[in-house]
């Protein structure tokens, strides 16, 4: 099965290297995208020099519309499992190959790396635990179905979700509203136990002061998607 790491970077110069040895290292299986949104740092610079699979956005589209051009490449290049990994050093590549096991044997469409299931390693800051806790409660009131981790950014999906995201996915904060969007195309979203590290370099788009800005919009957002028709 061909398989794709789409890392989305934005000023991720401190901590892409590391990012693709550990990929290197622990995900022999996989190819990797790095798709560069417009940073205004070093990561271009440090892509290129080291020859890194790289595209450069001609614009910055957010982290949707980043995650969505590895999507889009993905889906035209015929592969079969798409997974987004931050390119900050959150997440850890060893768990690529198992996530990618657990998902044929589950049966899964979108396979999401839980950190709140064993609950080891960096567990979120407390406003963000907040967050999580609110809109997996609001996924399962819309759902029926219970999401631990609606936020985590380490997902892989199969074809059929990648036919769906290549033409449609949302722009802003899109994690919790993209697994929404899954769910009621009636697709199988899992869980696995993952472990994930602080962020190795670089700041969070998403500050304290943002933390209100982001609820209420991604809440808006998962309202419309759960009020949208599917074939």
């Amino acid at each position: 099965m061909k398989k794709l790491i789409i890392i989305p970077a934005y000023n991720e110069g401190e901590c892409i290297e590391r990012t693709i040895q550990d990929i290197e290292k622990h995900a022999q299986g996989f190819d990797y995208l790095i798709v560069n949104d417009c940073s205004t740092d070093n990561t271009r610079e440090i892509c290129e020099k080291n020859c890194f699979n790289l595209m450069n956005l001609p614009i910055n589209l957010g982290i949707g519309g980043a995650v969505q051009t590895g999507y889009r490449y993905a889906w035209e290049h015929g592969y079969d499992m798409a997974v987004q990994f931050d390119g900050d050093g959150q997440h850890d590549a060893s768990f690529l190959p198992r996530m990618s096991e657990a998902m044929v044997k589950e049966g899964a469409d979108m396979l999401i790396g839980s950190r709140f299931i064993e609950r080891e390693g960096f567990q979120s800051s407390f406003i963000r635990r907040v967050g999580i806790t609110y809109f997996t409660g609001l996924i399962r009131v819309l759902t029926g179905k219970t999401i631990t981790d609606p936020t985590s950014g380490l997902r892989m999906i199969n074809r059929s979700v990648l036919e769906i995201f290549a033409k449609d996915y949302p722009k802003d904060y899109p994690e919790p509203e993209s697994v929404v969007a899954v769910l009621r195309n009636k697709k199988r979203v899992k869980e696995i136990p993952v472990v994930m590290r602080e962020r190795q370099g670089g700041s969070s788009s998403i500050g304290n002061v943002k933390s209100v800005y982001y609820m209420v919009k991604v809440t808006l957002a998962i309202l419309v998607e759960s009020l949208r028709r599917y074939k």
